[in-house]
């Protein structure tokens, strides 16, 4: 569905578009699938990082993302809310690793794409969307991505 859904206790708070995997699901290191399952943010990247600031290895690079950006490569973005599997064999653990295999919730630069599966096996977001969600989600949160 390219959805995601923002639930405090019983109650919806917000919707959003993403995009996933172009590869699809899955969770073999070097698969680019997007990992299914229980998942825990372990670590939350970019807090001041201005709106559409470009992210390399987790720090910002001082570039602000435009269209040159779009050229194939998967730019991160604005926020990175990096994740952690909590089940053994299916996303945590040799070879399925989610942290391992570096699977965020991240701002893009290609916005134009969310909605369609399209990312190399993070979660993409709009960049306003990944920012106020940032604000919302401390470390621990829990994360659910399923396989609709």
């Amino acid at each position: 569905r390219q959805r995601m859904y923002h639930v405090r206790g019983r109650t919806m708070l917000k919707e959003y578009a993403i995009s996933t995997s172009a590869k699809g699901l899955g969770a073999e290191r070097d698969s680019y699938r997007t990992p299914t399952g229980l998942h825990r943010v372990s670590e939350r990247i970019g807090a001041d990082v201005p709106p559409w600031g470009v992210l390399k290895d987790r720090a910002f690079t001082g570039e602000l993302a435009d269209s040159a950006c779009n050229d194939g490569r998967d730019v991160i973005t604005s926020r990175i809310l990096w994740l952690s599997g909590l089940e053994s064999g299916v996303n945590a653990g040799a070879g399925v690793d989610s942290h391992d295999r570096w699977i965020y919730i991240h701002g893009t630069a290609d916005e134009g794409s969310i909605g369609t599966p399209s990312s190399h096996g993070c979660v993409r977001m709009r960049n306003a969307d990944i920012i106020a969600l940032f604000d919302e989600l401390p470390v621990g949160t829990l994360v659910v991505i399923l396989d609709n």
